[in-house]
């Protein structure tokens, strides 16, 4: 009984805190845009299915298979069900989306959320060129890293993968679910890699880590790219090379535009 009530006081306890006060109002806030979220998400659902259908169709388009390889449905209900998968994932997408947003317009309007950066002493970026140029370079590079994803990696390796299976002696026949989504994972992949000048020049202009600091580390962060590479492409070098020097090239670039760019 002492144990229930001591529970109860901490619970009671963590609720009048700053931040049990933040998750009550994030708790209400959901309650109050359930209904929109639900309708953004059957939205994407609905819009998708169209969409989803023609992307599947798109990818597994014959001049874009390898030679002597089939796509394959092993189950009557495949091909419908990575459907609502794709269409669904759109969905979860822009009821994520409109949370952010709303988060980032809201959040910081909060009290809870106010105080706790008077006490970090902490600047709320406002909106500026710089972030819009950010955003624009983040959108930029995502799609450049899809582009390069699917024009010369996608081709690369199938070929390889397709290859190497034939010289074994094996058919290759792949899974509808399984080639759609190892050229998706691949896309996602390539489009997060591409990331890594608008995360080196964001950590370096707002004074998160220094430049030294980088270079001394730059064989760790080379390291890390080919540990990409290596888990997104086939075990041959050429593959991995491929995969990982995007990236490297791309974090030395921005270690060349910050040493050009005046310091703050």
């Amino acid at each position: 009984m002492a144990s229930k009530t001591s529970l109860e006081d901490a619970v009671s306890e963590l609720m009048d805190s700053p931040g049990g006060e933040l998750l009550s109002s994030i708790r209400i806030h959901l309650r109050k845009r359930a209904f929109a979220l639900f309708g953004l998400f059957l939205a994407g659902l609905i819009a998708g299915f169209p969409i989803a259908k023609s992307i599947i169709k798109w990818i597994i388009d014959e001049q874009r298979l390898p030679n002597d390889v089939n796509v394959i449905v092993t189950s009557p209900v495949e091909f419908i069900m990575l459907q609502i998968q794709l269409s669904a994932s759109l969905g979860l997408f822009l009821a994520f989306t409109f949370l952010i947003i709303e988060a980032s317009l809201r959040g910081v309007k909060h009290p809870v959320v106010k105080a706790r950066v008077a006490e970090l002493d902490v600047k709320v970026p406002k909106p500026s060129l710089t972030m819009v140029l950010s955003v624009a370079s983040s959108i930029s590079l995502a799609l450049l890293g899809i582009i390069y994803a699917w024009e010369l990696l996608t081709p690369m390796l199938l070929e390889y993968l397709s290859t190497d299976a034939q010289e074994a002696g094996l058919s290759t026949q792949w899974k509808l679910g399984a080639y759609v989504g190892f050229i998706l994972n691949l896309a996602i992949a390539s489009a997060i890699g591409f990331q890594a000048p608008v995360v080196t020049m964001l950590a370096l202009r707002v004074g998160m880590v220094e430049p030294k600091t980088i270079t001394m580390y730059r064989k760790h962060i080379w390291f890390c790219s080919f540990l990409v590479g290596a888990m997104f492409s086939p075990p041959d070098p050429l593959s991995l090379f491929l995969v990982a020097l995007p990236i490297i090239l791309l974090f030395e670039l921005s270690l060349i535009i910050d040493r050009l760019l005046p310091k703050r």
